[in-house]
């Protein structure tokens, strides 16, 4: 087996946009050396300044490609922030030079097919370490373990498990909602048929808006619809074989009155090709712009119910509600915060080799909350029986 290369203690954080944040701050605060890779240095200076962390980041520029302008060492961790897209390329990169990889995205093929390349060279691949994927896993796993020590791993059960987050407008717009990533793949999301279980009965949206749902949180009513292939996740999540899933939903929330105000944006996803959904994104960016004065809100609600049968069912739930204020949003904070724990996992030696999605089990679950909840970032947990 090969050993884990040693992280070096540099970190190379690739890209500026809107989910960077003070989790870059905490790197730079924990690892030897941080450079932060933008379209020019110029940018990469100024994101620096805008984060306040002039002089304690080096500013550096990507090739026309978006390349890292010369491999990083061995060792190295490179974050990438950039679209989704991009990702595999950069990690072929990492690859090449023996340099660890994190991103806060879902595993694609591409960087599924070379996670065991990665592995055998002893690198780290940490992926879905941001907010949603990431902290939503968390918020998962750590439901589970509670259940499971509860119930126990053999008691026939049937369970309920809803997982649903949204970036939305503190201050709601006629339009419901607030860009808090590019437009274009906002759309495509909506576009992509999305399949889970509701009632004991697989099923499949094809187009999601079509169902949502209202969702009362914290006495707040919200609009709820699932997104993308929720089915995946029960294995991911390694609930007990004992218990059955009835529903199993992970999906998007919207504030109350989305549906309505988006009505003429779901008749063009119905009728627009390829070039019109795209040209639509970018109407939409200017109709819809964010200012400097815009804050931002995240609210992300995780519960987990599980039935034995005998009785009144146990039941617990997170909820993460979190507003963005002048120095950072909550987009920012909720993805960048996590994903710099992640990428401090990997500097301390505490992550092996090979392909990781944030933490897999309640334990490390927890063991990652309570890290997070000492940096700021608040959140509450109820539990029923």
């Amino acid at each position: 087996m090969t050993d884990r290369v040693p992280a070096s203690g540099t970190v190379h954080w690739v890209g500026a946009g809107l989910s960077t944040g003070s989790g870059l701050a905490a790197l730079c605060a924990t690892a030897d050396r941080v450079l932060l890779w933008h379209r020019t240095e110029a940018r990469a200076a100024e994101a620096l300044a805008g984060l306040g962390l002039t002089g304690r980041a080096e500013p550096r520029a990507l090739t026309d490609a978006g390349a890292l302008a010369g491999a990083p060492a061995a060792g190295d961790v490179v974050v990438s922030m950039l679209p989704a897209p991009r990702h595999a390329a950069l990690l072929a990169a990492c690859v090449r030079a023996g340099a660890h990889f994190a991103c806060s995205s879902y595993v694609s093929p591409e960087l599924s097919e070379q996670a065991e390349t990665a592995r055998a060279a002893g690198l780290v691949v940490l992926t879905e370490a941001g907010l949603d994927p990431g902290i939503d896993h968390l918020f998962a796993h750590s439901l589970i373990g509670r259940a499971r020590a509860r119930i126990g791993e053999h008691t026939p059960a049937s369970y309920r498990l809803t997982s649903y987050c949204g970036g939305v407008p503190a201050v709601p717009n006629d339009f419901r909602y607030r860009f808090s990533w590019a437009p274009l793949g906002v759309l495509n999301a909506l576009r992509s048929p999305a399949r889970y279980l509701l009632d004991g009965a697989g099923t499949v949206a094809g187009r999601p808006w079509e169902a949502t749902r209202p969702l009362v949180l914290d006495g707040e009513t919200f609009e709820a619809y699932p997104n993308r292939d929720s089915l995946p996740f029960i294995e991911q999540y390694d609930l007990p074989a004992a218990w059955t899933p009835r529903t199993f939903v992970r999906g998007t929330l919207r504030l109350d009155g989305w549906l309505k105000a988006w009505q003429p944006v779901f008749e063009e996803l119905t009728a627009g090709d390829d070039e019109r959904i795209a040209a639509l994104a970018r109407e939409l960016a200017a109709a819809h712009p964010t200012t400097d004065t815009d804050r931002d809100r995240v609210v992300l609600s995780v519960s987990l119910e599980v039935d034995t049968g005998e009785g009144r069912p146990w039941t617990g739930a997170y909820l993460l509600d979190l507003t963005g204020d002048a120095g950072e949003s909550a987009m920012a904070r909720c993805v960048s915060r996590p994903l710099a724990l992640g990428v401090r996992h990997i500097l301390d030696g505490s992550l092996p080799a090979g392909l990781h999605r944030a933490a897999r089990t309640a334990q490390r679950s927890d063991r990652w909350l309570a890290e997070l909840a000492d940096t700021g970032l608040e959140f509450t947990l109820t539990l029923g029986q």
